[in-house]
């Protein structure tokens, strides 16, 4: 790409100023053909006046370069992290409990009904498992 016009103010007779045009021509492409993304940031910094001097072919190969490099940097510790939140993931996942269900659950449950260590469940009803203290003389030895 090369600037075709550019440069500083230029004055009129009557003490008017006209800002200067900053154009940039594109080598081998027609205008409708124009995707945003093909003219480098540089040239864009240039045309909208944010920067003084027209980019060098130097200055925006440099800059190309170190934003592949970036890309893979990235692409790299995105992937490193991803494995670590999988590791961290199978720590973290509880196993399912299995409840024990006593008959069926549409059908009453007639046995035994004492406290079970284990949480057990039928249909609508839920009884959680029990707690039995340990004997108190094994407690104060």
């Amino acid at each position: 790409m090369s600037w075709i016009r550019g440069g500083g103010c230029q004055a009129l007779d009557h003490g008017q100023t006209i800002p200067e045009k900053r154009l940039v021509e594109a080598v081998n492409q027609e205008e409708y053909k124009y995707e945003v993304g093909d003219l480098p940031t540089e040239w864009e910094a240039w045309i909208r006046k944010r920067r003084k001097d027209p980019p060098t072919k130097e200055e925006i190969l440099k800059n190309k370069i170190y934003r592949e490099e970036i890309k893979v940097k990235i692409t790299g510790a995105s992937e490193k992290d991803s494995l670590l939140q999988t590791k961290e993931y199978e720590g973290l996942v509880a196993e399912p409990v299995q409840t024990q269900i006593k008959g069926h659950a549409s059908s009453p449950y007639y046995g035994k009904n004492e406290p079970s260590p284990d949480p057990s469940s039928t249909a609508k009803t839920f009884q959680p498992g029990s707690w039995v203290p340990p004997d108190s003389s094994s407690r104060n030895k």
